[in-house]
């Protein structure tokens, strides 16, 4: 589904160059749950990034369903983006002045989607993850895991066939992380491909298969 053939990114100032990843080949199959793993600043979430189009490699190809991101202009890979991924942040990026279910719409708002309809489906992605009773509360008046529940209904209310998820447990403690980590694993059960970045071994052994990452370059 996507696959990254000899993928190099580096990022440039001034005065420092700073090679991120280096030479990635990696092919993430429809409806696996792949953990990415490995030490701070090893190029994980840069490669997360490229996974879900938010950033271009220096060198190398990145398709998605067979086809070249480079064969797509910015406006269309904007839109592959939106309609092909999810994403789930460690800090939750909820908007406090928000109410939960207006939170969980807003991926819908780039997409010709009625008002009506963006309400319904942001209900059912809420009741996925067990917050129908808590549409209508603020970011703030929720615990940290309710807080990342409802950035995983955001990142699925338009059904993605990808979930990328960086660090999503990272800010939790292990009772809430545990319950993130079910519902993660129960949409990839039904079908949703996902990514994650994660520095949990528990967590990874979860999961269908494990990545590891050093100096850029993926290791056995």
């Amino acid at each position: 589904m996507i696959k990254l053939n000899k993928v190099s990114k580096t990022y440039r100032t001034d005065k420092v160059e700073t090679l991120a990843l280096n030479g990635i080949d990696l092919h993430v199959k429809k409806g696996e749950f792949v953990a990415l793993m490995g030490p701070s600043g090893c190029g994980k979430s840069t490669l997360l990034n490229l996974i879900g189009l938010l950033d271009r490699p220096g060198e190398g190809i990145v398709e998605v369903d067979g086809i070249p991101i480079t064969r797509y202009r910015d406006k269309h890979v904007a839109g592959l983006r939106n309609s092909t991924f999810g994403f789930i942040f460690q800090s939750f990026h909820l908007i406090n002045d928000l109410r939960v279910i207006d939170n969980v719409e807003l991926p819908l708002l780039y997409r010709n989607v009625s008002g009506s309809e963006r309400r319904k489906l942001a209900r059912e992605a809420l009741e996925k993850v067990g917050l129908g009773a808590r549409m209508d509360h603020y970011p703030n008046q929720l615990s940290g895991g309710q807080q990342q529940r409802v950035a995983i209904a955001r990142a699925i209310v338009g059904q993605p066939q990808v979930l990328l998820a960086d660090e999503p447990t990272g800010n939790l403690d292990s009772k809430m992380g545990a319950e993130v980590m079910d519902i993660l694993l129960k949409l990839n059960d039904e079908g949703t491909t996902v990514v994650m970045v994660t520095h949990d071994e528990a967590e990874a052994r979860r999961v269908g298969r494990i990545v590891r990452v050093f100096d850029g370059q993926l290791v056995a």
